[in-house]
């Protein structure tokens, strides 16, 4: 490359993110191009030949993506902007097709003459991705896969309508937090009732996208051979190295060794607020002198993360400041922008970028770690060299962006000043507390495609089993509604990333093994977590949980002794000091 050339990929690197131009890709002449590529690849003469085209095919596929991710990003950030709503219709549209040619280019992939040197080359976790990828497509699932896509969006687009009335001013699924954990109990009570009046008003409209999702997917893996859609489930998801047997061991571990202690913190809590009964609205309110908040506004808090992320190493300080630079960032809340936080990747321009929601409350901080230790990684492995490992699968994911919450844990004083030992306790009882809900999530979809035909009465009955199971606290307060079994339909998850939900609960196990690292001895904990981190995708999960130098969490005892150690810091907390 000369250095002309190297410049300009430079300062096409360095362009703020409202200046990445977007077009809709051209799909017959994208398609075109792209077949005549995979029939060059199929009849390359020498390895040198079927490599350049592979880098070919790469290139296109990372400008379909890259076009894809920025008009997600400009859709979510606005989902009223008549433009990008109907760019994002096409993707739903037109992704089914485009992972078509990306099967054929699987195929080929596994069928190539030079598989044994290409595999030297790039590594065995690429061509179990293709293995996997294989078993989830078929022309025939085309349209199906179309209108899964719809009723994904739909579910987004219903939720970023919310429009909550409380107490004179409007809110969204994100702002109305704020209102349901606020000090005073019966305004909490009451901001809890007015958000969950929202999906009660349209619990038709839930169930009608659900039901048809459920329909469509397990049609799907109908016409793919599979029994239901939990195995095609578990191949979208590329889990190569564990199955629904091993992730129901590790439901169970949960359940026996950290239920007792999450139901314990509840109980804490519950003598912390002076109150009778822990009721569903307290649950969020940890502290009868108010939760842990950020001191400041949402600049306030972007400039001490500057601080923090240049302190904690040359790599992040890197990171972060490209990250600001180029205004990679969409924190705040406000009209028309879809609820929730992600991290995705312009491939293009070498690019995360952090969406969030902040609202006033510690969960500002917690997202703003979460989804930077999710870009950081992706930024640190960025020059891989092939799409497929820009990250690894989903449950490896996450525990880059759980571990670098505690990584960050020592910068949290600039963020909570006078709370910070406060906020430290409550960081570490919400992530036991969490695992609980998380299997829940993980078990009940279980139920939804082992059990295809369910009505929604019966989903909710089965919601409302194993809640009890796994979070035998839990008081609805004579909310009919979420009595009835109805809170898993604010899970964005269950409805659009089907099986993504454990990942976070296997993923919190190692990120917990990253903090007590951490605390013996933080030159050796970074440079496990930054190893991981560089590795991308180009591994299995059990594969980077052994190359980070930590214990697989499916592993007998495993979740007892790391909840044992957590249980010995908790209790050595004077809790009510808070």
């Amino acid at each position: 490359m000369s250095n002309l050339s190297y410049f300009v990929q430079i300062k096409r690197h360095q362009m703020k993110f409202e200046e990445y131009q977007y077009e809709r890709p051209e799909m017959v002449d994208f398609s075109t191009r792209f077949e005549s590529l995979l029939n060059q690849f199929k009849e390359a003469p020498d390895l040198a030949t079927q490599n350049q085209l592979f880098s070919q095919i790469n290139e296109m596929r990372t400008e379909f993506m890259s076009m894809y991710n920025i008009c997600y990003i400009r859709h979510t950030v606005d989902t009223a902007n008549e433009f990008y709503e109907k760019e994002n219709a096409f993707f739903d549209q037109e992704m089914p097709a485009y992972e078509g040619l990306n099967t054929q280019f699987y195929r080929l992939l596994l069928e190539s003459k030079f598989r044994k040197e290409l595999e030297s080359k790039w590594g065995s976790q690429l061509f179990t991705i293709a293995e996997l990828s294989l078993k989830t497509f078929k022309p025939a699932i085309l349209q199906d896969m179309q209108e899964e896509n719809r009723l994904s969006s739909e579910y987004v687009k219903l939720k970023a309508s919310a429009k909550i009335n409380f107490k004179g001013k409007e809110h969204n699924l994100s702002s109305i937090f704020v209102e349901e954990t606020g000090p005073d109990r019966d305004s909490r009570s009451a901001a809890a009732s007015a958000k969950w009046a929202f999906f009660e008003a349209n619990s038709d409209a839930f169930d009608s996208i659900f039901n048809m999702l459920v329909k469509t997917r397990h049609g799907i893996a109908k016409k793919l051979g599979f029994k239901n859609f939990i195995e095609l489930g578990y191949a979208r998801m590329l889990r190569s190295d564990y199955d629904a047997e091993m992730v129901a061991h590790f439901r169970e571990q949960i359940r026996q060794y950290v239920v007792p202690l999450a139901t314990s913190l509840y109980e804490r809590q519950r003598k912390r607020l002076g109150i009778e009964e822990l009721k569903y609205y307290d649950e969020e309110f940890r502290f009868a002198s108010g939760n842990p908040a950020p001191k400041g506004d949402p600049n306030w808090i972007i400039n001490n993360a500057n601080e923090m992320y240049s302190e904690l190493s040359e790599e992040t300080q890197e990171f972060f400041r490209f990250m600001q630079e180029n205004q990679l960032m969409d924190l705040e809340t406000k009209p028309s922008k879809a609820t929730g936080g992600y991290c995705t990747y312009i491939g293009k321009f070498k690019a995360p970028y952090i969406f969030s929601n902040f609202n006033g409350t510690s969960g500002d901080i917690d997202v703003l770690t979460h989804e930077a230790g999710h870009a950081f990684q992706v930024y640190a492995s960025r020059n891989i060299g092939i799409n497929e490992y820009n990250w690894p699968t989903y449950e490896a994911c996450e525990i880059h962006s759980m571990s670098m919450e505690f990584f960050t844990w020592p910068w949290m004083h600039l963020f909570f000043e006078t709370d910070t030992n406060k906020y430290k306790f409550a960081h570490l009882s919400n992530a036991i507390c969490f695992l609980p809900y998380g299997v829940a999530v993980d078990e009940f979809q279980h139920f939804v495609y082992e059990n295809p035909d369910a009505t929604p009465k019966e989903r909710n009955k089965a919601w409302k089993a194993i809640e009890h199971k796994y979070l035998p606290h839990r008081n609805y307060d004579g909310n009919q509604y979420l009595e009835n079994g109805g809170f898993w339909q604010k899970q964005s998850h269950i409805y659009s990333s089907p099986f993504y939900y454990i990942d976070y609960t296997l993923a919190q196990i190692c990120a917990f093994q990253f903090w007590l690292k951490d605390q013996k001895n933080h030159r050796h904990a970074w440079a496990d977590y930054l190893r991981l981190c560089k590795a991308g995708g180009s591994k299995s999960f059990l594969e980077l949980v052994k190359l980070a130098n930590l214990s697989s969490p499916f592993e007998d005892n495993g979740i007892a002794s790391v909840v044992k150690d957590i249980k010995t810091w908790l209790d050595s907390i004077d809790d009510s000091d808070f």
